[in-house]
């Protein structure tokens, strides 16, 4: 899809059907902004609808710090290859005070140092999720013993949620974030 195609695709806030703006106005309340992201599922207004509500949980209100998710969706958005979330998520991962090794490592594709056993086990459990096998017992393990089962579905959710945004900006080509 060219940058002109991809331009047509958005629904501008004038033409947004009643149903398609409430869901970008709960949108900016749950988060403070509109992820770019809600530009294609608006598409679909029940899809949006429930996919806004996910994320904006997602990105509030889990039992993962904010430095553990950006581990996550760096990952994830580095394992697509997407542009868009990537980029959004390197600079976020500097915001919550990761070290510059560490947002490099995970630029780059390499395993990073971090600091706790929690980032750890984000960390693996994220780069395993998509091996054709399960993670190791082991690992299952770690990671319920540092961060919960409520903490381990969370971080599933949010890998199949970082997986369907990042299919979708790079489908739609959405460029890297400035």
């Amino acid at each position: 899809m060219s940058q002109d195609a991809q331009s047509t695709a958005e629904i501008v806030p004038e033409d947004r059907t009643p149903e398609q703006s409430a869901i970008t106005d709960a949108a900016i309340k749950g988060r403070g902004f509109l992820p770019t992201p809600f530009l294609v599922w608006l598409h679909s207004p029940e899809l949006a609808k429930r996919w806004e509500a996910l994320g904006t949980y997602l990105a509030t209100s889990t039992a993962l710090s904010a430095r553990e998710l950006e581990i996550a969706v760096v990952v994830v958005t580095r394992r697509l290859n997407s542009a868009y979330p990537l980029s959004a998520h390197l600079k976020n991962l500097t915001r919550e005070g990761h070290p510059p090794a560490v947002v490099e490592a995970l630029r780059e594709g390499r395993v990073p140092e971090l600091a706790t056993e929690r980032e750890r086990v984000v960390y693996e459990i994220a780069r395993t999720s998509d091996d054709p096998e399960p993670a190791p017992d082991e690992l299952f393990n770690r990671a319920v013993a540092a961060i919960g089962r409520d903490g381990l579905a969370d971080l599933l959710a949010l890998i199949g949620y970082y997986t369907g945004v990042s299919v979708a900006m790079k489908l739609h080509r959405v460029p890297a974030a400035t």
